[in-house]
């Protein structure tokens, strides 16, 4: 299997392609990354180093693959963070030559434009192009609880609200919606939810809260979901492999007490995750 994966890159730590990339790979997949930023560390740490790529970047980058002749072989494609629409338009340019050469290629876009407690921490128009154009585009999208309820324009406090959106959002385009960091009236309050909704159908995985708050979960979960999906096409199968395997990183990361998920240190929870939990349609 082989998967375009674009989206940031840093050199210290763990987020964008370095949460995605590695994962990936530990489950036997060929990655092609392409980098939209090069940064010294994630920018949650206040200050970095490190310059931003522009679209022509990504373009003359998906020129190079595309002489190798490989792109019909690619059978997935998958992004995270935009840092602008010239970044997000050469994106979907992308998507669209994996396309053209393979029409069974799969895209999954992983919304990143805001959270619960930060609202949005993104550009202004990133939002609007997400729902405006990427969402419409993807097979499968990857939005956290306040993503979710952007996209829906609505406010899910109960399962049925979080269904009612997931289905609001699919109506926008795309066949599946995984929704990470899913916190309800149902929800009790030592635990997280994750919900995926696909063709009428949702299935839950319930997980302890952990204390730990770390960069980088969002973009290792996207891309766990997105080989699991490739490979079984079933969401609920999907949502249970990847929530085990994210669940144990977290954990692990907590343990040590680490600002950074420790991705390398926990590279067995990707194919043996020692916990797994419920799935439960709802």
């Amino acid at each position: 299997m082989n998967i375009l994966s674009i989206q940031s890159h840093v050199a210290f730590g763990h987020v964008g392609n370095d949460a995605a990339v590695f994962p990936m790979q530990r489950l036997g997949v060929e990655v092609w990354p392409i980098h939209t930023v090069q940064f010294s560390n994630h920018t949650g740490y206040g200050t970095w180093k490190g310059r931003v790529f522009d679209g022509l970047s990504i373009d003359e980058l998906m020129e190079g693959i595309a002489d190798r002749g490989v792109l019909p072989k690619c059978d997935g494609a998958l992004s995270g963070y935009m840092g602008s629409p010239d970044i997000g338009h050469a994106i979907l340019g992308a998507v669209r030559r994996v396309r053209a050469a393979n029409a069974g290629a799969l895209y999954c876009c992983d919304p990143v434009f805001g959270d619960v407690g930060r609202g949005i921490f993104v550009r202004p128009g990133i939002p609007e192009f997400m729902k405006a154009h990427a969402v419409p585009v993807a097979d499968i999208i990857t939005p956290n609880h306040f993503e979710l309820d952007y996209l829906a324009g609505t406010a899910s406090t109960t399962v049925d609200a979080v269904k009612a959106a997931i289905e609001t959002v699919r109506g926008l385009g795309p066949r599946v919606v995984l929704v990470t960091s899913v916190v309800t009236q149902e929800t009790p309050a030592d635990a997280v939810d994750l919900m995926v909704g696909e063709a009428g159908r949702f299935w839950r995985v319930r997980t302890p809260r952990l204390a730990v708050s770390v960069n980088g979960a969002g973009d290792a979960i996207a891309a766990l979901f997105f080989v699991h999906y490739l490979r079984t096409r079933a969401a609920g199968t999907a949502l249970a492999e990847a929530a085990a395997s994210i669940y144990g990183l977290l954990k692990r990361t907590q343990d040590a007490g680490s600002r950074e998920i420790l991705l390398v240190a926990a590279q067995e929870e990707f194919v043996a995750p020692t916990r797994r939990f419920e799935l439960e349609e709802v």
